[in-house]
């Protein structure tokens, strides 16, 4: 009985542990120096600009989220790729209709950059 208890208690606490997504929208930019949080410093392509409650007075500089595209926002049919993608956070995007501004290689990895904005779900 206490090994079923206990094995019981162990599922219960890795469900707890599952990462929830949520929903977002992407668009995406292509100049990525300088930003924000690493000024001249470039960190490749992957990477990410985040809207301004996201942004959080720079706490999200440095954070890493996976993004998959879950539908189009405009009459582009069946823009997402089916991929999902992982960046990280390099900048602000004061003002941004999206929640992540993504950079257009992060972007067309799960969406074809024609659509210009899409739904997401992204995780930290």
């Amino acid at each position: 009985m206490g090994k079923r208890i206990l094995i019981a208690m162990g599922i219960f606490a890795s469900l707890l542990s599952v990462a929830v997504a949520i929903p977002g929208i992407a668009t995406f930019y292509t100049k990525y120096v300088p930003s924000a949080c690493y000024g001249n410093k470039g960190f490749g392509v992957m990477i990410a600009a985040a809207n301004d409650s996201l942004w959080n007075n720079g706490a999200a500089c440095g954070k890493v989220f996976q993004v998959t595209c879950k539908g189009p926002r405009n009459p582009v049919p069946h823009p997402c790729t089916g991929k999902t993608v992982t960046v990280k956070v390099v900048d602000h995007c004061p003002g941004c209709p999206s929640t992540l501004d993504l950079s257009k290689e992060a972007f067309t990895q799960i969406a074809n950059p024609v659509a210009g904005i899409i739904n997401i779900d992204y995780i930290q």
